[in-house]
């Protein structure tokens, strides 16, 4: 079921209509005006692969800080929509920021090498890689602001007989990054239900209570779903509804279902760049702030700039994108066999969310639940990290505050209420259930 030969002739059809949703570039941009292996020969990078577990080289900023130019890099999901939609609706520019067309890349391995190596100054990430970057790597990376919310699924096989984490011993199932927090809340489920979470090869022969993880990039996951070679993965949109739309698969659970409103993807930007260009952080920031106050208010707008129909953002149809900013749908999700992909309707959340503050609870709750984590190579400067220290360490909220106080944001992000500011509008309870 796992080996690589070549899927049915009776796939093939649906094969390339999906490659149509998804058809990424040859290479990561034209944007990237080097290769992959020019680039890493002139940043010095040493390959980390989708791991992110190798050594890496001294940080460096190789443009002029004089320049007050954003360069912003980005993976084809909708996480990185701020980003995206502070762009193409002049956000940046409003606040006399110089930021070119963001740069599409494929995956997390050069995302990071490419921020690490000065390549982009400002841009989303899975938030476990900054923890991994500042406190693993010693790259002094800051967390600047939360990205979105929720915007991620587990999907499994459509014609499989999983339901819920108590079904996947003896699985496959495929995660983005180790550092995700896709890795870390499926690990909780598997946990939680009594089996074992183990990383060995794609394919690997495992024992009825094992759940073998592997890494893939995201737009590598819906073909291999397709073609038999795993039995589910867990990843951001949109490419559980690409897969949902194309090849019939299934929502086993959404992950905002699981952490209410949980951080996924968040900002960051350089040290060096923040401690010498503030200001221009600031109106960086402020511009995310108010392209997340513009998606709340403007989903189905928000699809179509980023679909191929719109703007081109993220290279898939707008049809998909309607279904991740708009489909949230009690009546299709809490219908079937037990458990359902939404359990908590009451929570009354998004398949898709947005708030940039980086709530402490949640760094400290990441930073805790990584050390608990299976991930591939050496983790143990994870049980090192004291949470409320490296949560200090590794965030820096000054620039968010400040735009959402000058914002006045009521109402929207859980920041206050239309009578004025809540008495501690930076605090919450993280709400989680497994089920």
């Amino acid at each position: 079921m796992y080996d690589s030969v070549a899927m049915e002739k009776g796939a093939d059809t649906s094969q390339k209509r999906l490659a149509e949703d998804h058809n990424f570039l040859k290479e990561e941009n034209s944007g990237l005006s080097m290769n992959r292996r020019s680039f890493l020969k002139k940043s010095a990078a040493i390959t980390i692969g989708t791991t992110l577990g190798a050594s890496l080289p001294l940080f460096s900023v190789t443009a002029k800080s004089s320049e007050q130019q954003l360069r912003i890099g980005y993976i084809p999901i909708t996480d990185a929509t701020p980003l995206l939609i502070a762009h193409s609706l002049g956000y940046f520019k409003d606040e006399g920021l110089n930021v070119p067309r963001p740069v599409m890349v494929r995956s997390w391995t050069v995302l990071s090498e490419s921020f690490i190596g000065g390549k982009f100054n400002f841009t989303h990430m899975l938030f476990p890689i900054p923890i991994w970057m500042r406190f693993k790597q010693k790259v002094p990376v800051k967390v600047l602001a939360w990205d979105h919310t929720n915007g991620s699924a587990v999907t499994v096989h459509g014609e499989s007989d999983i339901r819920g984490f108590g079904d996947l011993g003896g699985r496959q199932i495929a995660v983005p990054s180790w550092y995700s927090t896709h890795n870390y809340m499926v690990q909780m489920g598997i946990v939680a239900h009594g089996l074992k979470p183990v990383i060995r090869p794609q394919g690997a022969v495992i024992a009825r209570d094992e759940v073998n993880l592997f890494v893939l990039p995201p737009p590598e996951m819906p073909p291999a779903l397709l073609g038999r070679k795993m039995d589910g993965f867990i990843v951001a949109e949109p490419f559980n509804a690409l897969a949902e739309m194309k090849i019939k698969a299934r929502i086993m659970r959404f992950s905002g279902d699981i952490w209410k409103n949980h951080p996924c993807c968040v900002v960051i930007s350089h040290e060096q760049l923040i401690k010498e260009q503030p200001l221009m952080v600031q109106k960086a920031v402020n511009a995310v702030v108010r392209a997340q106050l513009w998606c709340t208010a403007n989903p189905e707008k928000a699809a179509h700039i980023l679909s191929r129909d719109g703007e081109g953002y993220l290279p898939v149809n707008e049809d998909v994108l309607l279904r991740v900013f708009t489909a949230y749908d009690l009546k299709e999700y809490l219908t079937g066999p037990l458990p359902h992909p939404i359990m908590h309707p009451e929570w009354n959340i998004g398949r898709i969310g947005f708030q940039p503050y980086p709530y402490p609870s949640a760094t400290k709750f990441i930073i805790s639940q990584m050390a608990k984590t299976k991930v591939e190579g050496d983790s143990q400067f994870l049980r090192a990290l004291d949470p409320d220290v490296a949560a200090r360490a590794l965030v820096d909220d000054t620039f968010v505050k400040k735009a959402m106080r000058d914002m006045r944001v009521y109402g929207s992000f859980d920041y206050g209420d239309s009578a004025g500011e809540l008495q501690n509008p930076f605090e919450r309870e993280e709400v989680l259930e497994i089920g």
